[in-house]
């Protein structure tokens, strides 16, 4: 009999232990934005959160950015979903649209550290059915790095403030041997910037009319692509940036090649390292002929699977990551605005190389934010793969920038009203 209660005993215990290793849950995690630092960094506030809620495992899936859409897509289709995965503002709307994101405004509900986020955080965040799909971790907003000691060399004393100085500031720049005014970007994540320039020309922001028609393709958007185009054609920009993503126009901006850049904040994290505060800094963007500029403002942020089996975990890790201290944390570190009220007073941020991000936020009559048409589903593959391809084109000469314009303006107006006319009210 005494034999038997110990086996019993012996089974609970084996019973209780097994129940405790069934409690354990692992996240499964994706980030799609990569580098090493980055990735480290990321891991290491897993670490910190790891350890203050025993149990819970994160096991993190890190894709290379230049194939990260198509990546992530053969993972979806494959059943191979994550627990949270890191959401660019333009592959939103593919994910919820088709119902595989979860409504975390239940969750945001609960939520301390909601009373401190920024309004942009719960409208850029909920742009689909304006339901809450993601929370941004912060934003890249595009402002104009400019290299003081080109500029002296070229005669210059201070960053454009318009258009035709950009232009008329590159050509005097690219005069010096070796040297080009604008690090254009041709290659990966080329079009937010290329379309920025289009609106600036045209003197109008966003993307469409009321009734869903695309204005990529008005004159003054045209006219946008064009200056680009003659920019590269008249040797204002390397050759080979035809094909230069993010890490190209980054290096050459240091490394003093060209002396100007458009870029988010994250750019900051390389050049800083590399050039020395007093031989550069960050300028808002030119104004165009109506006195207006139009920056981009993109985003990325941290989304929840509806398909997950850890849903309350997932929303730990989530609700860590973007609290206020590791979200500042994490903004010094990847080099985007911050989300939550008051974080722009921190002291990291009261440089002269912020001050052309927080000018153009600040200065609402002056420059117009433009983010994103977020909702449409395909806007993914368009911005990533379509318009890439011919861009490049275009800077190749193989096709002219009307044509490249009205192909995109057919796409866009397809895509908005065909969204109009599944959402009338």
């Amino acid at each position: 009999m005494k034999k038997l209660t110990v086996m019993l005993a012996t089974v609970a215990g084996l019973a209780i232990s097994a129940g405790s290793a069934l409690a354990d849950s692992t996240l499964k995690m994706v980030e799609v934005i990569t580098s090493p630092p980055r990735t480290e960094f990321l891991k290491k506030q897993i670490a910190e959160f790891e350890a203050a809620n025993p149990g819970v495992k994160v096991e993190l899936v890190s894709l290379p950015w230049g194939q990260a859409f198509e990546k992530f897509l053969t993972m979806v289709q494959a059943g191979d979903t994550p627990d949270v995965v890191e959401m660019p503002e333009r592959w939103m709307g593919l994910y919820a649209n088709n119902a595989q994101l979860e409504d975390l405004g239940p969750y945001m509900a609960k939520w301390d550290d909601a009373k401190t986020l920024g309004e942009r955080a719960k409208q850029f965040g909920s742009t689909v059915n304006n339901t809450q799909f993601m929370i941004p971790y912060g934003y890249y907003v595009n402002a104009l790095f400019w290299n003081k000691k080109l500029f002296k060399q070229a005669g210059l004393d201070g960053p454009p403030a318009t258009l035709d100085e950009f232009v008329a500031d590159s050509k005097k720049i690219s005069a010096i041997p070796g040297k080009y005014g604008y690090c254009l970007r041709g290659g990966p994540g080329a079009f937010n910037g290329m379309h920025m320039f289009m609106n600036i020309a045209a003197g109008k922001g966003g993307y469409f009319n009321e009734d869903g028609t695309s204005t990529i393709n008005e004159e003054g958007s045209v006219k946008g692509l064009q200056m680009l185009a003659d920019m590269y054609k008249n040797g204002l920009a390397p050759k080979d940036a035809v094909s230069w993503g993010f890490n190209e126009t980054v290096t050459g901006f240091y490394s003093g090649t060209c002396a100007m850049l458009n870029q988010d904040p994250d750019a900051l994290l390389g050049i800083a390292d590399k050039m020395s505060a007093d031989d550069f800094a960050v300028a808002p963007m030119p104004v165009g002929p109506s006195g207006k500029s139009y920056p981009t403002l993109g985003y990325a942020g941290w989304a929840m699977f509806a398909n997950s089996q850890h849903k309350d975990d997932a929303w730990k890790l989530m609700a860590t990551l973007l609290s206020p201290k590791d979200n500042l944390e994490w903004a010094k570190e990847v080099g985007v605005v911050p989300i939550h009220k008051g974080a722009d007073q921190d002291a990291h941020f009261k440089t002269e190389q912020f001050k052309g991000w927080f000018t153009e936020l600040s200065d609402t009559s002056k420059y117009e934010m433009v983010t994103p048409p977020t909702h449409l589903e395909n806007l993914g593959n368009f911005v990533d793969q379509v318009a890439i391809k011919n861009f490049q084109e275009v800077l190749l000469g193989q096709k002219t920038a009307k044509e490249a314009a009205d192909a995109w303006a057919t796409f866009l107006t397809k895509e908005q009203q065909d969204w109009l006319a599944k959402n009338k009210k």
